[in-house]
């Protein structure tokens, strides 16, 4: 099912302190640059409309939260979504973040890395761009601090088993842990929005997370 047209942020609000731009971003980039607060970093790949790092930056002030969004509209309300509630702990990237992780990146800056529904790419000839392909895994576990976790999510079985092959055959991530679903204690207390749309339809998830090597 395709995306919604994204909301267009309240423009009142100021999003310069949480929507940033690739040019603007020193190379190489330490992600916790990028907050006032030092603390441990988590990146979110694929941010959409800003509910892992909205719900996740409020519960977890003791840890910074940046994502990466490629379509701009999405990246602005994720942006207008911190903005409203004023999150010091969570920025968003209108940006690809393959390049960005690969090119910008340095060794061990992460302590986490969050991908939650990744575009399946169903044709044959587009798989090579699906995200959780070896050449993006060897990549997170370079970035990942010794231990930093990988959650990965999807609602698509083939992508998830190729997806966990692809980890092992890095050799940099322990064997995948299935990470259990939540039982939602209001409307919107889930990880995503996809997550809320897939379970209330009644459709599987499959989650791991799995820990960088020492």
């Amino acid at each position: 099912m395709p995306r919604r047209p994204p909301k267009k942020p309240d423009p009142s609000l100021d999003l310069s302190g949480h929507l940033l731009v690739p040019d603007a971003l020193p190379t190489p980039c330490d992600p916790g640059s990028l907050f006032v607060t030092p603390a441990p970093v988590e990146l979110e790949v694929g941010s959409g409309k800003g509910l892992f790092l909205a719900s996740a930056s409020a519960a977890r002030p003791d840890t910074n939260f940046l994502g990466i969004e490629i379509a701009a509209g999405y990246a602005r309300m994720c942006a207008g979504r911190l903005a409203a509630v004023q999150a010091a702990n969570a920025r968003i990237v209108n940006g690809d973040a393959t390049a960005l992780v690969r090119d910008r990146f340095p060794d061990r800056c992460l302590a986490a890395v969050h991908v939650y529904f990744p575009d399946p790419w169903w044709k044959a000839r587009h798989r090579k761009r699906r995200v959780l392909s070896e050449p993006f895994l060897r990549e997170v576990g370079r970035v990942l601090v010794p231990q930093g976790r990988l959650h990965a999510w999807t609602d698509v079985e083939e992508y998830f088993h190729e997806a966990m092959a692809a980890a092992a055959a890095t050799g940099l991530f322990t064997p995948p842990e299935e990470e259990p679903a939540k039982d939602p204690e209001h409307d919107l207390d889930y990880r995503t929005h996809f997550e809320r749309r897939t379970r209330l339809a009644g459709a599987p998830v499959w989650r791991a997370v799995l820990r960088r090597q020492p």
